[in-house]
C-alpha cells in the first residue's frame, strides 16, 4: 500500500444535526452484534408517538473499485443468499472496530480479488438506506492494482471478473450491475477516471 488516501471533503459532513426534531422516549435492542437493530419509541411532535426500528449509526463499510495497471476494472460476481442469486458488484466489506478506512479497503481488495493498489482516491461517502439505517458506506478508487491470489472467507462465493473500464460502464448503463452501492461508487469514480484519461 502506498501513501494514505486523503479523506473526501464530504466524509466530515456526515454528522448528526445539532438540534433533533424527534425525541427518543425509550430504546431497546432487538438484534445484537454487527447487525444490531434497535427499536425506539419516538415522539415525532407533541401528541404524536411512533415506534421506529432501525440499524444505529456506527457500522461502516468500504466499497472499492479496483483498476489494474492495464486500466481494467476488477468486478466480482458474488452469491447473495437473501436474493438466492449471484450478482455483479465491486469489492466491498465491513470496517472492523478500530480499523482505518484505507486499511479496511486494502484488506478487502486483497481478500476478495487478490489485489494490491499503488494509489487510492477517496470518493463521496453516502448513507445507503437512511430511512432504516445509520450505516455509512465509504467508496474508494484503487488504482495501479496488481492481482494475485484471492483469500476468500469460508462464507464467500466470489468470482473475479476483469473487464475494460468501458465495458464496466456499459454494464452499469445496461443494468447488469445490480448492487446499488456498487453502481453509485462506479458513477462517482467516473469523473476521476475521465480526468486521468482512463475512460
Amino acid at each position: 500500500m502506498t501513501a494514505s488516501v486523503n479523506a473526501h471533503p464530504n466524509w466530515s459532513q456526515l454528522t448528526e444535526d445539532s438540534v433533533q426534531p424527534w425525541k427518543t422516549l425509550s430504546s431497546r435492542e432487538l438484534v445484537g452484534g454487527f447487525r444490531k437493530v434497535l427499536e425506539d419509541q419516538v415522539q415525532v411532535r407533541e401528541g404524536t408517538e411512533t415506534t421506529y426500528q432501525y440499524r444505529p449509526r456506527g457500522p461502516r463499510a468500504v466499497f472499492v473499485l479496483p483498476v489494474t495497471v492495464a486500466g481494467e476494472a476488477v468486478l466480482i460476481r458474488q452469491y447473495r443468499y437473501p436474493l438466492r442469486a449471484t450478482i455483479t458488484e465491486i469489492v466491498a466489506g465491513g470496517v472492523e472496530k478500530g480499523e482505518d478506512l484505507q486499511a479496511a479497503a486494502a484488506r478487502e481488495l486483497l481478500e476478495e480479488v487478490g489485489g494490491v493498489a499503488s494509489e487510492w482516491v477517496a470518493l463521496p461517502a453516502f448513507y445507503p438506506q437512511p430511512s432504516i439505517s445509520g450505516v455509512v458506506f465509504y467508496p474508494l478508487l484503487a488504482l495501479g492494482v496488481e492481482l494475485g491470489e484471492a483469500h476468500l472467507e469460508a462464507t464467500e462465493t466470489i468470482e473475479r471478473v476483469v473487464v475494460p473500464l468501458s465495458e464496466a460502464y456499459r454494464m452499469l448503463a445496461a443494468g447488469e450491475i445490480q448492487d446499488g452501492p456498487s453502481s453509485l461508487a462506479l458513477w462517482q469514480a467516473r469523473s476521476e477516471l475521465e480526468r486521468r484519461g482512463l475512460v
